[in-house]
């Protein structure tokens, strides 16, 4: 990871690191109860900042690309899909995820936001990972066994052009924001006609 002007390494990692967790902390996912509504589907804010950062940064490593500033087959690391052991982690991440209402990032975020639970996310996910490296070997046969699609891009996987696919990344985008509008805003609304709101009004 690196940023222009010669920053490079641990100090562009720390600079980034340091504008990831602002924008995390701005959006709300300092706290679990952010992302445990997601999972319920009752607050879409997660997925709409998410997938808005994978609008940006694909259309950025597109227009980079056509640009011939990238080139993927280079410049970047594709990794294979293994089937059973990214279903099998898929699975205990997003268990992990709704019990404690946290990813990696945004539990930092939490903990150096003054939250106890995420320090104690960040607990169980070290101990996690210690779990799991003593038991990797064990499992290793078969979690790399059954191999999906070999080192393939979304657009080499579907057969599309890559201005598609990003084009069909906006769109998912575009729509599930419009379906999700109506809900936000009756949500606004109640809050604004909640009995305690009311009263601080008319106190005022």
């Amino acid at each position: 990871m690196s940023l222009p002007l010669g920053y490079t390494g641990p100090l562009s990692g720390i600079i980034l690191g340091i504008i990831f967790g602002y924008v995390l902390e701005n959006a709300g996912f300092g706290s679990g109860c952010k992302l445990t509504a997601q999972l319920r589907f009752q607050d879409w804010a997660v997925f709409k900042v998410m997938f808005t950062s994978i609008v940006v940064a694909s259309g950025g490593l597109y227009l980079l690309q056509g640009l011939g500033l990238v080139d993927v087959v280079n410049d970047m690391f594709v990794p294979s899909v293994f089937i059973w052991g990214s279903t099998f982690g898929g699975v205990l991440i997003g268990v992990g995820m709704a019990v404690g209402g946290y990813c990696p990032g945004t539990s930092m975020v939490a903990l150096f936001s003054g939250k106890l639970d995420g320090l104690v996310f960040l607990l169980g996910l070290g101990l996690g990972t210690l779990v799991f490296n003593a038991f990797s070997g064990s499992i290793e046969t078969w979690a790399w066994k059954q191999v999906g699609p070999d080192s393939l891009t979304l657009p080499q996987l579907l057969h599309m052009p890559v201005w598609a696919v990003w084009g069909l990344l906006l769109t998912v985008l575009v729509v599930v924001g419009y379906l999700t509008r109506s809900k936000m805003q009756n949500r606004s609304a109640s809050g604004a006609r909640s009995p305690s709101n009311m009263t601080a009004a008319q106190q005022s």
